[in-house]
């Protein structure tokens, strides 16, 4: 469970706090999708699966990338 908002909490410890949780869910949720590969209860093809990691792998690469701190800046030198 997510702890209320601290009026006097710092912007590393909301970071903290926020992330933490919300990758926890990320992480039971992949859990839950790989029950999903039981095939006494579910039923799918090679492509249907190639399109959930598919998604999955490009949110989180766009994800990742807003975290870089590098900059990219043209140069002709």
């Amino acid at each position: 469970m997510v702890k209320p908002k601290v009026e006097s909490e710092t912007k590393d410890a909301r970071f903290k706090r926020i992330a933490s949780a919300r990758t926890s869910r990320i992480l039971d949720d992949l859990r839950l999708l790989g029950n999903c590969a039981n095939t006494s209860h579910y039923g799918y093809t090679e492509n249907e699966v190639g399109k959930i990691f598919t998604a999955i792998e490009k949110e989180l690469k766009r994800t990742k990338s807003l975290f870089s701190t590098q900059l990219t800046e043209f140069s002709l030198e």
